[in-house]
């Protein structure tokens, strides 16, 4: 599929997420490509509609901009009890609905942002769906103090574990000031196993495993129709 086509599909799902949201609502926005068009549906939302809401939380200075560019005022989570809604984007859904997310390196407040949500909805194309999870490296973000020692933890067992890099070849560096180290196991054999291993072990701060956390998916299919799947 073309870049051209592969946009419009992702512009109509994004469309699709921005009709769900309700006026006067708190409202928690990711990050992404697909995202960025679910943004440009709000604003049209607000001009034409005089469409306003109560709150909105952002996980990433890019999605704040653009929010900012279109005339919303941005809040911090710190600000909000919950969100009522929160739309993002995924890296992969498998068929239970649960989701690796982080390749842009914001999985922490991502995660932070999702758990404080009522609701969750992703909006994808259909080359992030999987069967099983796997098929991207899983992002985890971990302390500096300690990164040797968890990278080291993190190759004798066997989780192919890399350092990402930023575009100079440097450790990549976080919105918080910690490392990421993507493991590259592939497909990930039991996704809570290794969750509540990543959840007890000191010095990961967080990790891209969205597990029982996704409310309802809308994906864009090339062959140009738009699915609603929601969690069983």
């Amino acid at each position: 599929m073309d870049k051209q086509k592969q946009d419009q599909l992702k512009k109509e799902a994004a469309i699709k997420a921005a009709a769900m949201v309700k006026p006067n609502s708190v409202l928690g926005v990711g990050t992404g490509s697909t995202v960025a068009f679910f943004i440009d549906a709000l604003g049209q939302r607000k001009e034409k509609e005089n469409f306003s809401l109560k709150h909105i939380v952002t996980t990433s200075n890019r999605s704040k901009k653009q929010l900012e560019s279109l005339g919303f005022k941005v809040d911090e989570l710190a600000d909000i009890d919950q969100a009522d809604l929160t739309v993002d984007g995924a890296d992969r859904v498998d068929d239970n609905l649960d989701g690796i997310k982080g390749g842009g390196g914001a999985l922490t407040l991502e995660k932070n942002v999702a758990v404080n949500s009522k609701k969750i909805v992703w909006i994808v194309d259909e080359s992030k769906l999987v069967h099983h999870l796997g098929g991207f490296a899983l992002p985890v973000e971990i302390l500096p103090i300690s990164c040797e020692q968890n990278f080291k933890r993190f190759e004798k067992e066997g989780l192919k574990p890399q350092w990402r890099l930023d575009e100079n070849g440097k450790r990549y560096v976080t919105h918080y000031g910690n490392y990421i180290i993507d493991l590259a196991i592939d497909p990930i054999p039991v996704p809570d196993g290794l969750a509540d291993y990543l959840d007890h072990t000191v010095g990961v701060v967080e990790h891209g495993l969205f597990l029982n956390m996704c409310d309802k998916v809308i994906i864009a299919h090339s062959d140009g129709t738009i699915e609603e799947k929601d969690r069983a």
